[in-house]
């Protein structure tokens, strides 16, 4: 858990009794367990939110490359039309 080992985070824990007092560390790791919380769900729901974005920015680019292929084959369909009514004459 970050970096810290249950020694490290036993001697924090003691400290913090030591400050901050029995009757207000209870309150005092409430309030930081609701930041870390908030945080979490912030994190999160960027991340989502650049996920979305890739994903769009996919989409968008098979549109774009759909739409190039339709283009190309029209046009090869075109050419060979155009053969087809030389070859006719």
């Amino acid at each position: 858990m970050f970096g810290i080992g249950m020694q490290e985070l036993l001697v924090i824990f003691v400290i913090a009794l030591l400050v901050l007092g029995p009757k207000r560390l209870p309150e005092v790791a409430r309030a930081l367990g609701r930041g870390v919380r908030e945080f979490r769900k912030a994190t999160s729901e960027i991340k989502e939110s650049v996920d979305l974005e890739g994903h769009l920015r996919e989409i968008e680019q098979e549109v774009i490359s759909e739409d190039l292929s339709s283009e190309k084959k029209e046009e090869q369909r075109k050419i060979e039309e155009k053969k087809t009514e030389e070859n006719k004459v």
